[in-house]
């Protein structure tokens, strides 16, 4: 298949590229192609607050909440351009997750209180979805929210709550009525995050990063009007959100660019006077994951274009995850190999900001935050719904098993 865009989208890439060349500050980019390392608080607000200026705080969300109305591939086109260049795809849970959900289920009041600040940086978000004994399996998560006059009054914990230390707001399932069926029981609750009796313990993650969290809460009491749509929905609300982030999880602007440092490491190294890039083997490896990278690329196209498939589309999302998330793994550890004993330097979490600035001349460019990023990469295949949970979607939706 022979893919081209047309002269206007073309165009519209060169103004893109354009903006980030002239207006991505260049230590914030450094810091983002570190990756590994995640950028900080600061950062993230900053980055939200220039792309909102320019209009692009939201691409995705309709125009009358702030979004662009572009089509689906200048869409495609602008996460190619910002990945590219070192940009951040951040604020995840505001933008991707919770804000889509009140653009769909919320109250006018909610969309109008929460949307604006949302998408200028102002507030972050948090997700309060998995659970110690309720993980891929939302259905039996234990944390209640009972009615109490106006208020709810919330009692639980959950874990793995990504980047609860920097969030103002989080959104929470719920159990309402534990009378109820499983699914029927939950309901999706806005919560602030720095609410009497809510307690933020960091977990520390495999690359020693602190983006994960252990949330517990103790006679936690929300207004009453903070429950998104209808109770008792929250798992219908959270499956039209997990849909959507399945969609974006094909991780594909990631895994073009961290193929492309792949790349790059191999043109540098040298192994006994040939380049690694030039070595049959390493060539051999190299193309077998390009080859994978580019079908998952062509894959993603046929849905921005609308294909047709004889598949569910929930299924072929989920096949993207799937595929995605497994390519994350294949192309960090690609780059570990062409590394070498490079790749035994792990800089810990904290030297993050030495990274890009002191210490980094020290070292070949490419090598700072890679091994960090193949270790926190061997959780892809896991969050975000497990690659097990993926091929149960896939079997029962696509082949009615």
């Amino acid at each position: 298949m022979r893919f081209e865009f047309s002269p206007e989208d073309e165009a519209f890439r060169r103004e893109v590229r354009a903006f980030f060349r002239e207006h991505l500050p260049r230590d914030m980019a450094r810091r983002f192609y570190i990756g590994g390392h995640p950028p900080n608080r600061d950062d993230v607000r900053g980055f939200q607050k220039l792309m909102h200026a320019r209009g692009w705080g939201a691409p995705h969300w309709p125009v009358e909440w702030g979004g662009t109305g572009w089509s689906p591939l200048r869409k495609h086109l602008f996460m190619e351009e910002l990945y590219n260049a070192d940009g951040l795809d951040g604020s995840w849970q505001s933008l991707y997750m919770c804000g889509p959900v009140l653009i769909a289920f919320g109250s006018e009041a909610q969309k109008r209180r929460f949307l604006p600040p949302m998408i200028s940086g102002d507030e972050f978000w948090a997700q309060g979805f998995s659970e110690p004994n309720a993980g891929s399996d939302l259905a039996h998560l234990r944390t209640h929210a009972v009615l109490q006059g106006d208020e709810w009054v919330v009692n639980g914990q959950k874990i793995w709550t990504s980047d609860a230390m920097m969030a103002e707001w989080g959104f929470f399932l719920v159990r309402t009525d534990p009378a109820a069926k499983p699914q029927r029981g939950i309901s999706f609750l806005l919560i602030r995050m720095d609410s009497p009796g809510l307690t933020i313990r960091p977990i520390v993650s495999i690359e020693g990063g602190h983006g994960l969290n252990e949330v517990f809460l103790e006679n936690v009491r929300v207004p009453r009007e903070n429950i998104v749509g209808e109770p008792g929905m929250g798992w219908t609300y959270a499956k039209y959100l997990l849909e959507k982030e399945r969609t974006a999880s094909a991780f594909l602007y990631f895994n073009k660019r961290e193929l492309e440092k792949a790349r790059e490491i191999a043109r540098d190294r040298t192994v006994r006077g040939t380049r690694l890039i030039d070595t049959p083997e390493f060539a051999r490896k190299l193309a077998r994951v390009e080859v994978d990278v580019l079908g998952l690329e062509y894959s993603v196209l046929r849905i921005l274009l609308q294909e047709k498939s004889r598949h569910n589309l929930d299924a072929v999302v989920s096949a993207l995850k799937l595929r995605g998330s497994a390519l994350q793994q294949r192309v960090t550890e690609l780059q570990l190999e062409a590394m070498g004993l490079h790749a035994l330097r792990q800089w810990g979490h904290d030297e993050g900001e030495h990274i890009a600035a002191a210490e980094a001349p020290r070292w070949p460019a490419c090598v700072p935050g890679r091994t960090a990023q193949a270790l926190i990469a061997r959780a892809s295949t896991i969050y975000g719904g497990s690659q097990e949970i993926q091929k149960n979607i896939i079997a029962k939706l696509a082949f009615g098993l």
